[in-house]
């Protein structure tokens, strides 16, 4: 009997014990990505972006998921090759996760460390500098991810036998606002 007591205290009083000090919420999100091709620029938009973050004890975790199928480029074949490419039926969604003082959130600028899973592969990108801007309530902020195809092992897709540049970079407009 005092071992099922003991089971059930430890069960409904951990979450007393972790609750968190704080909690941000993604209230828009826009990721561009850029490609370029030796004959033509192309970029594709999302807004589709949602994310969290939990802050306790000065430390913040955040998750950004973006459905790989929710960028337009303008082009629907080409935004159906880059289904095809980036296995967005297998790996339909692109997450991204960070942790980050919780004093970051004061500064005007933050380098954050991030996780990126696309396309099957996790990478990781170091102190990326993002922008950080509050306005009452909200925060917006922005900067660029430096992805490469080859860092997801995407084999650059090719137009009349040229392959389009390895370099991805993907612009960031986010506004957070706590919950």
């Amino acid at each position: 009997m005092h071992r099922k007591t003991l089971i059930a205290f430890l069960f409904l009083g951990i979450p007393a014990f972790g609750a968190p000090d704080s909690q941000w919420v993604l209230e828009q999100g826009t990721l561009t990505y850029h490609v370029s091709h030796p004959l033509h620029q192309s970029e594709g938009v999302s807004h589709g972006a949602r994310g969290k973050g939990v802050c306790h004890a000065g430390q913040c975790d955040f998750l950004i998921a973006v459905p790989v199928k929710s960028f337009d480029s303008g082009d629907s074949n080409r935004d159906l090759h880059m289904l095809q490419v980036t296995r967005g039926a297998q790996f339909p969604l692109v997450t991204v996760r960070t942790h980050l003082p919780e004093a970051a959130s004061t500064s005007a600028t933050v380098h954050a460390d991030l996780e990126i899973q696309f396309a099957g592969q996790t990478v990781q990108y170091k102190q990326v500098p993002f922008q950080l801007v509050t306005q009452g309530n909200e925060t917006r902020i922005s900067g660029s991810i430096p992805a490469t195809l080859t860092d997801f092992k995407i084999e650059p897709p090719t137009l009349l036998t040229m392959p389009v540049k390895n370099d991805i970079p993907v612009r960031v407009e986010m506004t957070w606002r706590p919950q």
